[in-house]
C-alpha cells in the first residue's frame, strides 16, 4: 500500500474537524447578532426535543437584534422558555407572532470568557487533529515494519503528515483569529 493512500484517508476526517470547529465557533457570541447563536438551542415541545431552526424561521437584525418566527403559534411559549434557560445570558421579548432577543453590549469580563471559550475550542481541534496524525504515523510505521511501505517512503510520509498538519492547525488558527476579532469589537 501506498503512503498517500493513507494520508488521504484522513483528510475527510480532518476536514471534518475543521466543519465541527467553525459550526462551535458561530455559535460564540460577539457583539454582532447571527442566526447561529440561537438555531441549535433545544426546545422541548410536545414532549419531544427540537433544535429552534426546526421549529421557526431565524433571522438578524444588524447591529444586535435577532427576530424568530415560529412556524406556529403553539411554538412560542417553548421557544421563549428555552431561550432563556440558554447561556446565551439574554430575556426573549414575545411581540404577537414573533419573539425578539436583543443582545447587550458585551462586558470586558464576558469577552475575556468568550475567549477562553474560543480557544478551548480550537484546543480541541488541533488535539482531534493531532490524533489523527498519530493514527496515520502508526499505521505507517506497522506497514514499514511488515515491508508494505519502503523506509524511505516513510520518511517521505512523515514529511507529508506533517505538512498536512501544519495546513489545518493554519486553518485552525485564522478561524480563532476572525472570531477573536468579533469579539473584542
Amino acid at each position: 500500500m501506498d503512503y498517500k493512500e493513507i494520508i488521504k484517508k484522513i483528510k475527510p476526517e480532518m476536514d471534518k474537524t475543521i466543519n465541527f470547529l467553525e459550526r462551535e465557533v458561530a455559535k460564540i457570541r460577539t457583539g454582532r447578532a447571527s442566526p447561529s447563536l440561537v438555531e441549535d438551542i433545544v426546545v422541548e415541545c410536545f414532549g419531544q426535543k427540537f433544535s429552534l431552526k426546526q421549529l421557526a424561521a431565524i433571522s438578524s437584525l444588524p447591529p444586535r437584534s435577532i427576530i424568530i418566527q415560529p412556524w406556529d403559534k403553539s411554538y412560542i411559549e417553548p421557544i421563549e422558555k428555552a431561550i432563556s434557560r440558554s447561556n446565551l445570558g439574554v430575556s426573549p421579548i414575545v411581540d404577537k407572532e414573533i419573539i425578539r432577543i436583543s443582545l447587550p453590549p458585551l462586558s470586558n469580563e464576558y469577552r475575556q470568557s468568550l475567549l477562553r471559550v474560543l480557544s478551548e475550542k480550537q484546543e480541541e481541534a488541533r488535539r482531534a487533529i493531532r490524533r489523527w496524525r498519530q493514527e496515520v504515523w502508526d499505521d505507517v510505521q506497522e506497514k514499514t515494519k511488515k515491508g508494505e511501505i519502503r523506509e524511505d517512503d516513510k520518511f517521505r510520509a512523515k514529511e507529508e503528515l506533517q505538512k498536512l498538519m501544519d495546513d489545518y492547525d493554519k486553518k485552525v488558527g485564522e478561524m480563532g483569529e476572525r472570531k477573536k476579532k468579533e469579539i473584542i469589537e
